[in-house]
């Protein structure tokens, strides 16, 4: 390939993104950067350092101190904080409550867009996120719009929970669901909306296959005109 490819996957919460990204990130050979794993190992930092939203110098000198990390294992992305692995950590509850808030923030979206920039001068990725493709890579080639059922993303991360044995209800899931939704879709800075140009993808009905195939249809076109 002669320059570097981005293919950009926004959506809401729990819509499989992740999944997504992975899986074709696998399949391509391209690097997965997890964009939502960056701004919950933040919250995580936050939480631990009792770091309060409203104290802009707190927050500011905060950021200074975070060195962010991604590393393959068996074909799975895991993140370090300050050499620290927290991937499991920062998909518990108590993150999950708090990111919506952090990542809201002007400067934390800053510092982390900044980054992830940096990371798609270097190699042919895959990201996703909620505003990778309208604002972290307005120019992507691929950009890939997830939405689904409430309800069944809801289930889908019940079952995730309870396969790890997190002590958390159906309903408890579902209203920290409905609530990332509002504060993502109605924050100021880079709410999640579609790019114009992103191609809606809705797995409400679909398996994660499908889904693949789906992406991979789009993708293609572009690693053929870029050989």
């Amino acid at each position: 390939m002669s320059k570097n490819l981005v293919v950009a996957i926004d959506g809401y919460s729990s819509c499989g993104k992740s999944t997504l990204a992975k899986a074709l990130a696998k399949k391509l050979h391209f690097i997965y950067v997890d964009s939502g794993a960056m701004y919950r190992a933040v919250t995580l930092y936050f939480i631990r350092n009792n770091i309060k939203l409203d104290d802009e110098f707190a927050v500011e000198n905060a950021l200074k101190q975070i060195h962010l990390n991604f590393h393959s294992l068996d074909y799975q992305t895991h993140i370090t904080l300050n050499d620290e692995e927290v991937s499991t950590e920062i998909r518990q509850m108590p993150v999950s409550e708090n990111v919506s808030e952090v990542s809201a923030l002007k400067s934390v979206r800053k510092e982390m867009v900044k980054q992830q920039q940096r990371m798609g001068k270097l190699k042919n990725i895959i990201m996703d996120g909620r505003d990778i493709g309208t604002t972290v890579f307005p120019y992507a080639e691929v950009k890939i719009f997830m939405i689904a059922d409430p309800k069944i993303r809801a289930e889908r991360r019940f079952k995730e929970a309870k396969s790890k044995e997190e002590n958390i209800s159906l309903e408890e899931i579902f209203d920290n669901i409905a609530h990332r939704d509002f504060l993502d879709t109605t924050r100021k800075e880079s709410p999640l909306t579609r790019a114009k140009d992103a191609i809606v993808l809705d797995n409400t009905t679909l398996s994660e296959k499908q889904q693949l195939e789906f992406a991979l249809e789009r993708v293609k076109p572009f690693i053929f005109q870029n050989d």
